[in-house]
């Protein structure tokens, strides 16, 4: 459900909105938040007028600054504007709408961007968290190397038929969407000429990034070309995701937050983002930009779920208010994000959105990088692998993710890495995964840091290792996610941070859909099983509890049995991840099987049967059978 624009956009004049332009055909307001006594006027080509601190009778949120107010007579619409505080020009801190390159704000008539259909454009939003399955991706990567793309690289190339068709062929129930707001890394003006950049520098985060669009110098067409974007997906029963970055800026000195309020918007001194500063949410009006942007993309981009960058920057409050707003709109938006920070933060992290007070922040999920670095290795050393790798250690790691970092009897926290406790309240605040755009790629992290000397086929040990990593991370309790390309054998050549590699590095190959089709048909697959069978998205800590037990473990052998999950569904499930480079030998429970998943095939009808109390896993593979 999305409610409607005056649902999500009251109109009542509240000063703290940061709406800093409302544009109707007979005047337009413009607003901005500065320090007290400032010299403030917005300039509209060469005419400034000058703007005047707004009385309100509740300063509850006003500790320091002003909100100044301008009305402009007259029809604005498609002029330039600016801000100009003490002398100092931007944009505003909320522009809707931007010239090439982000440098001015525009006035705009939002409803003139709305595609054909737009007001009844629903997100086909899952009822439950456990039913997400996200796919995320970066616009260039996606399309740019796709031989029949007709708009390569841009938001148009996710409505087109073949994109389409691909992502409702895998199964993903939802697309993350790379930074796409404004970033300052790529010159719009300079369409023609090949730049790349993932997009974590934001200049104006309440609108779409030029370089995406087929025209750059229309401030409509990103906007218009974001909505035709969304608006193909969700037809398609595809949810969208946006990659928010409200934990930094491009830089300081440069950034629309200090051109208006000088310090006000940072934790001055700390760089808890590792970018070179870091915002604080913890400012009131920070806070309130924050929901205010959420609640923008909501109801003017009909956004369905935001992950944090960095979330472990923002303070507690804050992401539980954010929470709550959401709530008011859809409970059924999904939040997740990072649950840490790269550097030390200025506020202590007990009051910090980290992994580790995640139980704090009901119904926002954090990464695990439990489950990623006990199947891959750590984040630390590249060549340095773990459980995939044939390395003894990681299972109780491993255990852990699987359940979903939830307290479970079975899982001995004083062995699982990074983590003394669990963390997460229920399995849907777990994000599971094993890659994603940050660090290498599953494939060339693999290729890394197995034992080559011992192999005669690396390409196809390659192959069932990544095979196991997403049996792995698909079939436990968390929120399933995996990086675009996976599902062709992506490699980045070994490029470990590609944020600005060219696109010979961060392409997708399309032609290994062909050439490996049995990757691509196990990854569908495997997405199937688990959409098909509840066992594997019990949702609740207590049904984990209730239903997931763990069979003995091996070294480099996981296993665990679902039982008694659905009248209508398998009864007794078992679930073996083998990474030794040997068949192994599992006791399981008596009886007859049918095995639907060994040796690189999933089939939900049957590839066979096995008979307990004992059976035969293949080396590096996953064995899933049911009675």
């Amino acid at each position: 459900m999305i409610l409607s624009m005056m649902a999500c956009d009251p109109k009542k004049d509240d000063p703290y909105r940061f709406d800093e332009m409302s544009y109707t055909p007979t005047e337009t307001v413009f607003k901005v938040f500065a320090p007290e006594n400032a010299k403030c006027f917005v300039v509209i080509d060469s005419d400034s007028i000058q703007m005047e601190c707004t009385p309100t009778a509740d300063d509850t949120l006003m500790t320091e600054g002003c909100i100044y107010k301008a009305v402009v007579q007259g029809d604005m619409k498609g002029k330039s504007y600016e801000f100009s505080v003490n002398g100092v020009k931007s944009p505003g801190v909320f522009a809707k709408a931007v010239t090439v390159n982000g440098q001015k704000g525009v006035v705009v008539d939002m409803r003139d961007t709305d595609p054909e259909g737009w007001a009844n454009d629903r997100g086909p939003r899952p009822e439950r968290y456990a039913d997400w399955c996200v796919y995320e991706m970066h616009h260039r990567d996606f399309s740019i190397a796709r031989s029949d793309a007709q708009h390569p690289g841009k938001f148009l190339a996710l409505t087109e038929p073949w994109a389409i068709e691909h992502l409702k062929e895998l199964g993903i129930n939802a697309v993350h969407i790379l930074p796409s707001y404004d970033f300052g890394s790529v010159d719009e003006t300079k369409p023609d000429v090949p730049q790349y950049n993932w997009g974590y520098d934001p200049v104006n985060y309440n609108v779409p990034e030029g370089s995406y669009s087929t025209d750059a110098n229309d401030p409509l067409c990103r906007i218009r070309e974001f909505k035709q974007m969304v608006q193909a997906l969700h037809k398609a029963g595809i949810c969208v995701i946006l990659d928010v970055v409200y934990n930094h800026t491009y830089d300081i000195d440069h950034s629309n937050f200090q051109r208006t309020y000088p310090d006000y918007y940072y934790r001055v001194g700390s760089n808890g983002s590792g970018c070179g500063n870091e915002t604080a949410s913890d400012k009131p009006m920070m806070r309130r930009f924050m929901l205010e942007s959420v609640k923008h993309w909501i109801s003017e981009y009909h956004i369905d779920g935001f992950r944090f960058d960095l979330m472990g920057c923002h303070d507690i409050e804050t992401m539980n208010a954010i929470r709550q707003t959401v709530d008011s709109i859809d409970p059924h938006i999904f939040i997740y994000g990072e649950g840490w920070s790269a550097g030390q933060c200025a506020l202590p992290n007990e009051q910090l959105a980290m992994k580790a007070n995640i139980a704090q922040v009901p119904r926002v999920a954090a990464f695990s990088d439990e489950i990623r670095d006990a199947l891959r290795g750590p984040f630390s050393d590249d060549t340095k692998g773990a459980f995939l790798a044939g390395i003894a250690g990681e299972e109780e790691s491993l255990k852990a993710g699987i359940a979903g970092m939830v307290q479970h009897p079975q899982v001995d926290y004083t062995k699982v890495n990074y983590s003394d406790a669990p963390w997460a309240a229920e399995p849907t605040q777990m994000m599971s995964y094993v890659s994603c755009h940050d660090d290498m790629c599953l494939v060339d992290r693999l290729t890394a840091s197995v034992n080559k000397s011992q192999v005669s086929n690396l390409k196809s040990q390659i192959i069932r290792l990544d095979l196991l990593a997403q049996t792995a991370v698909f079939t436990s309790q968390g929120v399933p996610f995996m990086l675009s390309g996976e599902e062709l054998l992506r490699t980045k050549l070994g490029v470990h941070n590609s944020f600005e590699s060219p696109d010979s590095i961060n392409h997708l190959d399309w032609t290994n859909k062909e050439r490996y089709p049995q990757v691509f048909d196990y990854y569908k697959n495997l997405i199937a099983l688990r959409s098909h069978h509840p066992a594997f998205r019990l949702g609740s800590a207590e049904l984990v509890r209730k239903h997931l037990s763990f069979l003995p473990v091996q070294d480099c052998l996981v296993a665990y049995r679902l039982k008694d999950v659905a009248n209508d569904d398998w009864q007794d499930i078992i679930v073996i991840l083998n990474a030794n480079a040997k068949v192994v030998k599992v006791s399981v429970p008596e009886g007859d099987y049918t095995v639907v998943c060994r040796d690189g095939r999933i089939d939900e009808q049957g590839l066979g049967t096995a008979s307990g109390p004992m059976v035969s896993v293949p080396a590096q593979s996953a064995l899933i059978m049911h009675r």
